[in-house]
């Protein structure tokens, strides 16, 4: 039943239908600006296989490259706060939030990215 909730609260955070103030009050709609401002870097960064998204629901550098590493810090900050609220909110412990989160990620990825499965294991989607 957790999961089904959290699955229809990202559904709605997603698509904007949940309000700054009903999950992290004002701060939301920024946090939703600087990760919106942030994508095509962080898509571009996926391409050329910098970057991946681990079985944590976070961005993740996949070798010694880090490029523009700040990106991926901030991202994973602003995401780090929305689980949390989400978490909070669900009454759910956060690693619940962010498992659930890494699966909609994986189920969602373009083809090409590199992914981390719930065991730990790399691969590239197809």
């Amino acid at each position: 039943m957790k999961g089904h909730i959290l699955k229809v609260l990202w559904i709605f955070f997603i698509f904007g239908a949940i309000s700054a103030t009903q999950v992290l009050g004002a701060d939301l709609g920024t946090i939703k600006e600087r990760m919106k401002d942030r994508l095509p870097t962080i898509k571009a960064l996926k391409v050329k296989g910098v970057l991946g998204e681990n079985n944590q629901g976070y961005l993740e550098f996949l070798g010694s490259k880090r490029e523009n590493e700040p990106v991926a810090a901030a991202e994973n900050a602003d995401r780090r706060k929305v689980y949390q609220a989400i978490a909070n909110q669900q009454n759910v412990a956060l690693d619940v939030v962010e498992r659930h989160r890494a699966v909609q990620i994986r189920e969602r990825a373009d083809s090409g990215e590199w992914l981390e499965d719930a065991k730990g294991n790399w691969y590239q989607k197809q």
